[in-house]
């Protein structure tokens, strides 16, 4: 019977540990469908490779993306290095300060922030699917005839690795940057993920020509010299910098090395997101909901009123039926005896009156509390369930004032007797006194 048992429990630890690496691998899959991958890369993958190695830079600091656009809005006369040299003083990264130099491209990565963070989370996650993609798209634009070589860029085409042919454009002036504008769903032939439509700017003011329509249109070039500073290494999936141009741009930020070029890397400091991937949910963690910890801190107070519930019926005790016994006359009754305990408390705990205090001890005596006594607090709800003390001090003075009122029958009552009924509180503790001394 006991090997029964642990064979038993060894399969199930087999299939909780076949489980947990299912899981892991779920959490190592990809973050992004190919479909979502097309979708966002579709409307930028015929960027020339150096504006677009930065803008996929940019795109990983989606905040400092949003501040960028915001500013060149409100400067549209800067473009170029005269722009960057404009936004010195800012706390961007340079990928992002770079862009401002195209006052095009921002306006369309301001026009559609929650795009940008989706393309930034990719190429953090997935640098390798995000360039696969934009391979595929350009061939794509390639063989319908609509990406070529033309006046403001070449297109490359690079087959010198047997397993994959790279295709790059590059400006035709390396001092000139010609931005390109197109529709997605044209270019790249029909759309094949009719749920995924990409995204399709429209730069404002741009005169769209019946050419626009079926390839791609340009608008005016932008001169650089040391605005643009990236590129890629499509065969090994990274971005270099060049480091003299980059250095020669971005003069608060300098990169320190004796190298031509070299690889970039992402600085988490200047992001102001947390990353959706499913790669790394583990390291951002999934934001709260407002109010989630007093949800949390009631959740746990149930938890206490459950456990104080077992623990009354253990005991043979109903809550139920306990109000129930507070209501009516024993309820009354229960009171009474609470404010009896309170009274001797307040006594000194023996539930005798003070020696030089019985007068003040009575209800209603108008004597005021002496410093021995502690001083009750005076309120709507003073006296609230003592109603025996009320009517034994009623019966008291009742029976004072019958026999003062004997003892002094042919002269005047004390504390003035034709008085209504009522007064003798006051007869007790103030005219009963003098009457009695009379």
């Amino acid at each position: 019977m006991k090997t029964i048992i642990t064979t038993a429990w060894l399969v199930l630890l087999v299939g909780l540990t076949a489980l947990s690496w299912q899981g892991m691998a779920a959490d190592k899959a990809a973050s992004f469908t190919q479909e979502e991958l097309d979708q966002m890369m579709a409307p930028v993958a015929l960027y020339p490779d150096s504006l677009l190695s930065q803008i996929l830079m940019a795109s990983t600091y989606p905040t400092q993306v949003a501040e960028a656009a915001a500013w060149s809005k409100k400067n549209p006369d800067q473009k170029g290095d005269a722009a960057v040299k404009a936004v010195e003083d800012k706390s961007w990264d340079p990928s992002v300060a770079s862009l401002v130099a195209f006052p095009q491209v921002l306006d369309m990565m301001g026009d559609k922030p929650d795009w940008v963070k989706q393309m930034g989370d990719a190429f953090l996650d997935e640098p390798d699917k995000v360039m696969d993609t934009t391979q595929a798209l350009r061939k794509k634009a390639k063989d319908e005839g609509n990406l070529k070589t033309t006046k403001e860029q070449k297109v490359v085409i690079d087959e010198s690795q047997p397993e994959q042919t790279i295709i790059k454009i590059e400006p035709a002036d390396p001092q000139v940057i010609y931005v390109p504008t197109y529709n997605p769903t044209v270019v790249y032939g029909p759309w094949w993920y009719p749920a995924y439509p990409p995204y399709y700017y429209r730069p404002p003011g741009y005169a769209f020509g019946s050419g626009l329509a079926a390839g791609i249109g340009f608008g005016i070039g932008i001169g650089i010299t040391n605005a643009i500073w990236g590129g890629f290494h499509w065969n090994s999936h990274s971005v270099n910098i060049n480091v003299n141009r980059y250095n020669n741009i971005n003069i608060n930020n300098k990169i320190n090395v004796n190298k031509k070029n070299v690889n970039w890397q992402h600085n988490s400091a200047n992001r102001k997101a947390p990353r959706a991937g499913a790669g790394n949910r583990q390291q951002t963690g999934q934001k709260k909901l407002a109010g989630s910890d007093k949800r949390q801190d009631y959740r746990g107070r149930d938890a206490q009123r459950e456990q104080a519930r077992k623990t009354l019926d253990r005991k043979g005790m109903n809550p139920a039926a306990e109000r129930k016994k507070l209501s009516g006359s024993g309820g009354d009754a229960v009171r009474s005896k609470v404010g009896q305990v309170d009274r001797q408390r307040a006594g000194g705990g023996t539930g005798k009156e003070r020696p030089g205090n019985k007068a003040g001890n009575l209800a209603g005596s108008g004597k005021r509390n002496t410093p021995s006594e502690p001083r009750r607090s005076n309120n709507a709800f003073s006296g609230v369930g003592d109603g025996g003390r009320s009517r034994k001090g009623e019966q008291r003075g009742s029976s004072s004032n019958r026999s003062l009122q004997r003892s002094n029958s042919g002269g005047r009552s004390a504390g003035g007797g034709s008085r209504p009924a009522g007064g003798g509180n006051r007869s007790i503790g103030g005219g009963g006194a003098r009457g009695a001394r009379r």
